[in-house]
């Protein structure tokens, strides 16, 4: 099995920056998202129980999953959200997992927004954990200063999130970004290199 690092940071912590680094310096790269979007994707694997569980209403036109009627959805009912995690879920550990099992290079960095709130279920996976930390009041600029984001629903996101120290609380490793680009790139570089060496699992 690949030596699996899992990375995770709020929202706006930095942390799809951090990850296309260590892509950079040769690590595979895993990221969670981007099975949820294929598994729902038309004729993804996820889109028949989604159909089956929650009907039409969730269904695009070309048969992909209609995301913003189900995050209404899931937003106003939280056994909802839980069903749809229920079908989610197991298939999206199931590509990870395959993912790192193949992969071709020196170690996987397996990237989980939700970390916190899903530690149960990937923790025996991963040999480290590296959580990409900043002050909250950046998270939230950052988050503002994306297309179409106010700093209301930046507040918002931050907010449903798992607490700063939740996340903290978890890491094995730690990248600080409250600065720079240059000074990530060297953070990483430093963690780059002790994962060449495969630490032990704490």
């Amino acid at each position: 099995m690949t030596y699996c690092v899992g990375l995770t940071g709020g929202v706006g912590s930095g942390k799809s920056t951090a990850a296309r680094l260590f892509a950079d310096l040769g690590a595979a790269l895993i990221d969670t998202d981007a099975i949820a979007h294929t598994l729902t994707a038309a004729d993804g694997a996820a889109m028949a129980a989604i159909a089956a569980a929650f009907g039409d209403a969730v269904i695009a036109a070309d048969g992909s999953l209609d995301r913003a009627a189900m995050r209404a959805r899931v937003f106003s009912d939280s056994s909802a959200r839980q069903h749809l995690e229920h079908i989610l879920h197991p298939l999206i550990r199931s590509e990870a997992q395959h993912q790192v099992a193949v992969a071709r290079a020196p170690y996987a960095i397996l990237i989980v927004p939700l970390l916190v709130e899903n530690l149960a279920a990937y923790r025996q996976d991963m040999d480290r954990i590296v959580v990409v930390d900043c002050d909250e009041q950046q998270q939230i600029e950052r988050t503002a200063s994306r297309p179409g984001v106010s700093v209301d629903q930046a507040r918002a996101i931050l907010a449903a999130q798992s607490s700063r120290a939740a996340r903290l609380a978890i890491a094995d490793d730690l990248i600080d970004n409250r600065g720079g680009l240059a000074e990530l790139e060297a953070q990483v570089r430093h963690r780059h290199q002790s994962y060449l060496t495969h630490p032990e699992k704490m």
